[in-house]
């Protein structure tokens, strides 16, 4: 009955590939916390490396513009064999967003593609976990594929940089103050340097502590993409001229993302990521970028990587996770 009564009440209908990469982008420019998988330079890459075409949608509610997605697709044999992915979207635009809206978007989405032998189809969305968004996607034959739902911090840099360093955890803003003493001198690139150090060394890192992580074939194919629009941002932290710390960051819209980092130990003891962090506030507002997502988190494998993420101000936000049917 609820449904019914919703269905009467809110018309939605998804316009496909009416939207220009660069009315698209208008629109992701003005969500705020837009993501990096929703990203145009993000999608491209990763159609172009998994050989899937892009699809955009307009989601329109009750006439008015709603919001904005982007899908990779693949078939063959005239799709007989079909895979559809939509990874942390869709993003809404300004008074849409609620339980209600998602609940309309998946109907309409389920009957463009429905369930069938040979199709697969992704879907992780980007909105806050509830029970009624979770009912939306099972009721629908989506079944949850991971035992809790996927978090990230955001950290709003909207706020005078004095402001946000106040509300710095005070052990964090400890660690910061130290790093000030050490004599680091920090080198900002969005032309690339560095890029192949902190590579090597990230790639060294993750395969010896065995962590999941973005591979090099990806990082690569991303640096790449990025750096075209000055939209890569690669901080580094140097003592006595050599490099001892480094962040890679990627630029959307109004918001930027930490991709990958890397310290030294030395780095490590100076606390040169604290302060790679808070540079970046700086920088990031310098390009009025004002929504900062630090990066997925979890309770389980990673509890010193949340905590000091909450530690530079990043809030929570948690969404149902991964979703297959």
């Amino acid at each position: 009955m609820t449904q019914n009564v919703l269905k009467y009440k809110t018309h939605c209908k998804i316009k496909w590939d009416g939207l220009s990469e660069c009315a698209f982008h208008t629109h992701f420019s003005a969500i705020k916390q837009a993501n990096l998988l929703q990203s145009l330079d993000y999608v491209r890459v990763m159609a172009r490396l998994n050989h899937q075409r892009v699809r955009r949608g307009l989601i329109v509610i009750n006439g008015q513009d709603a919001g904005i997605f982007q899908i990779l697709e693949a078939g063959i044999l005239k799709n007989s064999v079909h895979g559809v992915i939509l990874d942390r979207g869709p993003l809404w635009l300004k008074g849409f967003g609620s339980a209600d809206d998602f609940e309309a978007f998946m109907r309409v989405f389920s009957e463009e593609f429905p369930k069938r032998f040979g199709r697969r189809v992704r879907i992780m969305p980007e909105i806050e976990n509830s029970p009624q968004v979770r009912q939306s996607l099972e009721s629908r034959g989506f079944r949850n594929m991971s035992s809790q739902g996927y978090q990230t911090m955001w950290v709003d840099l909207r706020a005078d940089p004095d402001v946000i360093r106040a509300n710095l955890n005070g052990k964090w803003r400890g660690h910061l103050r130290k790093a000030e003493k050490t004599g680091i001198e920090v080198h900002w690139s969005d032309e690339g340097k560095y890029f192949s150090w902190l590579m090597s060394q990230y790639m060294r890192d993750k395969t010896q502590r065995k962590y999941d992580g973005v591979s090099q074939k990806t990082m690569i194919a991303l640096a790449g993409e990025f750096s075209r629009g000055k939209n890569m941002l690669i901080g580094t932290a140097l003592l006595d001229g050599a490099p001892i710390a480094s962040i890679l960051l990627l630029n959307h819209g109004a918001s930027a993302t930490y991709q990958i980092g890397y310290s030294s130990e030395k780095g490590r003891n100076c606390c040169a990521h604290h302060l790679l962090l808070w540079r970046a506030v700086g920088v990031l507002q310098e390009r009025q970028i004002y929504d900062f997502d630090l990066g997925g988190v979890n309770n389980e494998s990673a509890q010193g990587v949340k905590t000091f993420k909450e530690g530079l101000g990043g809030k929570l936000f948690e969404t149902p996770g991964l979703y297959c049917r």
